[in-house]
């Protein structure tokens, strides 16, 4: 379920895409050109906004499809508040959020298709021209869009433009560029969900934790009929020792990573609905052959809430002390920490969904209610580092944190 670069880790494997349709509104399309667009475009899950380090943003997917006769490239994607205080009108108007072109918006695009598996680097998918649709081609824009803390809207009014691949006509000529406009995505406004810490105490590296370019982030599971975004806010807690780094001396023993066998407490008050044990610790810096059932190791699913659900992955073999449909209390220890499943080390791998499973569920959002912020874990140093409070925020992707 993992896989290790340095002290990252992926929940990565069996990581396949699927071309389905999931409508979330009734597009009013206004065509700004002659020509029109003969694309889809379908959001699996409307965003709800996040605290990512102090930041409001709203995280969610658009998939774009060319429903056309010759091959689109698409050139930029606007987003408006829509339905907002200072937005008079639903469709038209409203606050400009984002704007994306050239490299902005290649950063943002993944081809459905082989190259895009397993999260693969921006300048990889550049290279594999991401903006161009061919005929039946679909692309995922995996939206980012940070919002000011004061703004509030009903929804999200996007514009695509794109230049018409057709041989008939060159560039400047009547029709040779098209745009599709009016596209509404409802956002859900909550309340935050607000999780007690997984650990008792330590420093801890947030590792492909909340961004728009972790691996968790765009990985995209398609199973039972649908795709998933399951990781869509996950974390991979490597805790931090002494010498500044997550394991000392060897690295082929597991109990010398700092974080193999720390107590796993629960994050809030809620219902055991999963458990695997049994499944033995990994040799570190060997991965298993691992099935879609083993990929997560020895793990726990708590239902906190409707349709709310916590999975703890890569917990040590032998350590859970919870059974199915036991009741657990907001910070009861049930495990430790492992190195189970699909990972070369020691690591907790930390989601929350709207679902029991690991991958049939969409991933969703939550912050902690208080921690300080030690820098990041590319240039951490244990002498030498901020020491800066944060409060009801998550902690943002290679993030060093202390909980209190």
């Amino acid at each position: 379920m993992a896989t290790k670069s340095g002290s990252r880790y992926v929940l990565g494997a069996f990581l396949l895409f699927a071309v389905f349709v999931l409508c979330v509104a009734s597009p009013a399309l206004a065509q700004s050109s002659a020509r029109p667009s003969p694309v889809e475009v379908v959001v699996p899950k409307p965003p709800t906004p996040v605290i990512i380090e102090g930041e409001r943003v709203l995280v969610y997917e658009l998939h774009i499809t060319n429903f056309g006769p010759s091959s689109l490239t698409l050139t930029r994607i606007q987003v408006f508040a829509s339905g907002s205080q200072s937005s008079p009108g639903e469709n038209m108007g409203g606050d400009k959020l984002a704007d994306y072109n050239g490299s902005s918006l290649s950063e943002l695009l993944r081809p459905v298709d082989g190259a895009s598996q397993m999260g693969e680097s921006s300048d990889m998918a550049s290279k594999n021209n991401p903006e161009k649709l061919d005929i039946g081609r679909r692309v995922i824009a995996f939206m980012y869009v940070n919002v000011p803390g004061d703004l509030r809207m009903s929804a999200l009014r996007h514009r695509f433009s794109f230049d018409v691949a057709d041989p008939s006509r060159s560039k400047g000529t009547p029709n040779d560029e098209s745009a599709l406009d009016g596209i509404i995505v409802p956002v859900l406004e909550r309340s935050p969900l607000v999780l007690s810490p997984p650990f008792k105490d330590g420093v801890w590296l947030a590792g492909n934790g909340p961004s728009n370019s972790s691996v968790h982030r765009r990985s995209v599971t398609a199973i039972d009929g649908r795709a998933y975004i399951s990781q869509r806010f996950a974390i991979d807690w490597d805790l931090v020792g002494n010498n500044g780094n997550t394991f000392h001396d060897s690295r082929e023993r597991n109990e010398n990573f700092w974080g193999f066998g720390q107590p796993v407490l629960a994050v809030a008050d809620g219902e055991v609905t999963e458990v695997v044990d049994g499944i033995p610790d990994n040799a570190p810096g060997k991965l298993p052959l691992v099935t879609v059932q083993t990929i997560a190791g020895n793990h726990v699913i708590v239902r906190i809430a409707a349709d709310t659900y916590v999975m703890f992955a890569h917990l040590k073999q032998g350590s859970i002390r919870v059974r199915l449909h036991q009741k657990i209390k907001r910070g009861a220890q049930f495990a430790q920490v492992g190195n189970s499943g699909n990972t070369t080390g020691a690591h907790l791998h930390f989601q929350v969904t709207n679902g029991n499973s690991v991958f049939a569920a969409e991933g969703i959002p939550f912050i902690f209610d208080k921690f300080r912020f030690l820098g990041f874990g590319k240039d951490f140093e244990e002498d030498h580092h901020p020491d800066l409070p944060r409060s009801r925020t998550l902690p943002a992707d290679d993030s060093v944190i202390a909980f209190p």
